[in-house]
């Protein structure tokens, strides 16, 4: 009998997209299992690919839309997904304002933005969606949502009275004296808006969204701390106007504290990213139907624990007690700790020594030469 295999992998950032490892996944296994039948369910954390995962488990509709990217006024194309017979939204704040977007020598988080997020909910919103799902990986900006919040309706005043121009970033949050909401969009009221972040980061301190995230954006140590001074300035500020205290609450970190911006002015809920996708793709139904399952991405290592891709299908893969091997381009140390989490063998694809523009270049020819090596073995028991 023809055995199946579900394939669930994420993105080999800078290297394939979570659609192309599944493809490459069953490349290398039919060659061995040559009538086998696969099952792609391409995974993402709220990050990269999240859109994608979502439209090809859903059959959805994609979206393309003209909105602000990271520098007020500039324009970028942005898509979103519309799923659940075009009820349910899915937005990747990337797509508008990511840190992919721009050139090493263009990223400044004091100087970003997040209005074309805004922008993108608000073209959701005009679709009379129920829900919105807004994935926060891979963010350039560090402005706590308050470019999104101008966008959807929310006004800043300085000191003088005088309203600040739209397309706030991280760098001008200090001049908001008040925050007025009485023109927010009326229609967030009936919309159920969910984060998908896997980043626990609070707001503000030497585990928030500055300390951590803002040096992989371009903030030198300088700005690192104007741009945690200007986070607890903000956070006081919707604390004042929200009666929100979001300054250490676990995850409003994420996406340079977009998620506080969204939890306190749209009333959006966290969630793990992979758990809403694994939940949105019916990823166990189709593993309660599989023999083997494959899983991976760019690296596994220690940090895997602590609620990335592969582990969450590895969770779900253990429920039905079903072997599950993950493939990754780096394999880092404290791997030890996810076999009692449910992987079975956990291989990376690297052939010999290579530098990593190399690495990316042959990712999947060497994603499907390990997964048709791991076929090799499954063969002999099979």
């Amino acid at each position: 009998m023809p055995k199946t295999f579900v394939l669930a992998p994420d993105s080999f950032k800078e290297s394939m997209s979570a659609v192309e490892a599944c493809r490459a996944m069953q490349t290398g296994i039919s060659r061995i299992f040559p009538n086998a039948c696969f099952i792609h369910v391409p995974m993402a954390d709220g990050g990269e690919g999240t859109v994608d995962a979502l439209l090809l488990a859903r059959e959805g509709q994609r979206i393309s839309f003209e909105v602000t990217g990271s520098f007020y006024p500039d324009k970028v194309r942005a898509d979103f997904a519309l799923i659940d017979q075009g009820k349910t939204a899915v937005i990747e704040m990337a797509q508008a304002n990511g840190l992919d977007l721009l050139r090493p020598e263009q990223r400044n988080p004091l100087l970003t933005t997040t209005f074309g997020t805004g922008e993108l909910i608000r073209a959701a919103l005009d679709y009379d969606v129920d829900k919105i799902i807004i994935g926060l990986g891979g963010s350039a900006t560090n402005d706590a949502g308050a470019g999104m919040a101008q966008a959807l309706g929310v006004r800043f005043f300085n000191a003088d009275g005088q309203i600040l121009a739209k397309g706030m970033s991280g760098g001008q949050l200090q001049q908001i004296e008040q925050i007025d909401v009485t023109e927010l969009d009326p229609r967030l009221q009936h919309v159920e808006i969910l984060i998908a972040s896997d980043v626990s980061n609070p707001l503000v301190g030497e585990t928030g969204a500055s300390a951590v995230f803002a040096p992989q954006k371009g903030a030198t140590p300088d700005m690192v701390r104007q741009l945690d001074e200007n986070l607890r300035y903000f956070a006081k500020k919707i604390q004042q106007a929200c009666q929100l205290d979001l300054a250490q609450v676990t995850g409003t970190g994420a996406a340079g504290g977009l998620a506080a911006g969204l939890m306190a002015f749209t009333g959006a809920r966290l969630h793990s990213g992979v758990e809403l996708v694994i939940e949105q793709t019916e990823l166990a139904k189709h593993i309660a139907c599989a023999d083997y399952v494959f899983t991976g991405e760019g690296g596994i290592d220690f940090q895997t624990q602590f609620g990335k891709t592969p582990l969450g299908v590895a969770k779900v893969t253990k429920q039905f007690n079903k072997p599950v091997f993950a493939c990754a381009g780096y394999v880092g140390k404290g791997i030890e700790t996810l076999y009692s989490e449910g992987f079975t063998a956990i291989f990376g694809i690297l052939d010999g020594c290579c530098d990593l523009a190399t690495a990316c270049q042959h990712g999947q020819e060497n994603l499907a030469r390990t997964c048709e090596n791991i076929a090799r073995i499954l063969k002999i028991y099979d």
